[in-house]
């Protein structure tokens, strides 16, 4: 190695998270405590995301085995570094580290580095821990290579002002050509009279750059809603367009992304037939403390988890019921009348809920799939959930980044924002970030002030 490599000092959580991370810091060497390995051991038996990594990593190693001596250090390939297995003798627990626990032992090794004068840093997703190497004067990093400037972060729609001739033009030519900066397919441009602010009109990036097309306002409601603000109406025209087979949705709670989600996958299953069914996942991941097992099978284990689901398709249901009739507020026999028929949309199979937990290894044709609280899930997990999207699907995938249950994930590094950067610009993606609360003036004022 080079006088200005670094040496990286990995932590657990980094692998679980990316098994490939070993790969990940070229031209470097990667340095592994022998207590990341117990570690690894320890979750390589469960059968969720966490022990697939788990056992990824301890075959990654084991290939390396083959090349030298893991405690003398290997060289992986000419741009990926070498990687050294630091063993248990060799670890010293550092001044200001009073328990001896796997966790200070890992540190120590960064620490030590740095007293034989190499330039360590310490690579962990675990903020504790990250809090302890700094203030010991450890070089501390989260691992960013999977992370997004969240601050930054691609909204799918901007504005722009325009002479008033041009707004003219594009509703007699129903298309118009701009220059447009950092131009994406499927983003939306609102174009602003220069001279007549209120003069507006809402347009979409065709895949060609620079080519709008206006954004028409729909006549009717989907299935008994109509969007109530700009960016509603833009996360419709995605969701409707059946040539965009991916579409993600950020918002705060009560912004409507999973109303609307639930709102085109119904009208394109139940009345336009364009799929065959309605699939909604969500990661089983509680808020707060978790309650524990709960009784029954799998579809009476779901019920607690995919309430939202159930609220938000029964209010659907519901509303699009007074829509039809003009009745007033809900009566007990309609309520009964909703309940009835998300039943009978469950048993003729038109609509499925499902855990993520069982997605690996499907493949999933001819729906309209959503996953919601996709901010829950790491890069590597929406990579697995995509990778499933057969010939005729539509995945939609919605979540609030700045509400995350996850505790080794954060608007930067979830899956969902990572997601949204790395496909901007693709034109089977689109994307709408919402901002304004509409559930309810209570629920608006509190996602406001707190």
């Amino acid at each position: 190695m080079n006088e200005k490599s670094k040496y990286f000092v990995i932590d657990t959580n980094v692998l679980l998270h990316n098994p490939n991370a070993i790969f990940l810091l070229a031209d470097n060497e990667v340095v592994i405590p022998f207590d990341v390995i117990e570690e690894l051991d320890r979750f390589k038996t469960a059968t969720d995301d966490l022990g697939r990594n788990a056992r990824t990593v301890i075959r990654h190693l084991d290939r390396f085995r083959s090349l030298g001596h893991l405690s003398e250090g290997i060289d992986i390939g000419e741009t990926n570094g070498r990687v050294r297995v630091i063993l248990p003798h060799q670890i010293k627990l550092c001044p200001g580290l009073t328990s001896d626990t796997a966790d200070n032992r890992i540190i120590s090794v960064a620490y030590d580095l740095i007293q034989e004068g190499k330039k360590a840093v310490f690579i962990s997703k675990d903020i504790n821990a990250r809090i302890k190497s700094d203030a010991l004067g450890i070089p501390t990093e989260d691992f960013e290579a999977q992370k997004v400037d969240f601050e930054r972060l691609y909204s799918g729609w901007r504005e722009m002002e325009v002479p008033a001739d041009l707004i003219t033009k594009l509703f007699a030519e129903k298309q118009i050509q701009l220059e447009i900066p950092d131009f994406h397919a499927n983003e939306f441009i609102l174009l602003k009279n220069d001279q007549e602010p209120t003069h507006t009109a809402l347009t979409r990036c065709h895949s060609e750059p620079g080519l709008l097309f206006p954004v028409r306002p729909r006549r009717g409601p989907v299935f008994g809603i109509m969007p109530r603000n700009l960016q509603q109406t833009m996360a419709l025209d995605l969701l409707l367009d059946d040539s965009v087979k991916l579409v993600s949705l950020i918002g705060s709670a009560g912004t409507g992304k999973t109303l609307l989600a639930l709102a085109a996958g119904l009208t394109k299953v139940l009345n336009e037939q364009v799929y065959q069914k309605l699939l909604a996942a969500r990661p089983i991941m509680p808020l707060g403390r978790d309650i524990g097992y709960l009784p029954g099978g799998k579809d009476e284990k779901l019920t607690a988890w995919m309430q939202p689901i159930f609220d938000n398709v029964a209010y659907l249901l519901s509303n699009r019921l007074h829509t039809d009739t003009g009745n007033g507020a809900p009566s007990h026999q309609t309520m009964s009348s909703v309940e009835q028929r998300i039943k009978q949309l469950m048993e003729s199979g038109q609509m499925v809920l499902e855990p993520l937990t069982y997605i690996r290894g499907r493949s999933i044709p001819h729906q309209f799939m959503i996953v919601d609280e996709a901010q829950n899930l790491t890069p590597h997990e929406v990579k697995t959930i995509a990778s499933r999207v057969a010939d005729g699907t539509k995945l939609v995938l919605t979540g609030d980044a700045t509400q995350i249950d996850n505790p080794y994930l954060d608007s930067s590094s979830n899956g969902l924002s990572y997601l949204v950067e790395r496909m901007k610009g693709q034109s089977l993606f689109g994307h709408v970030t919402l901002q304004k609360s509409e559930r309810s003036e209570l629920a608006s004022l509190i996602t406001a002030q707190l």
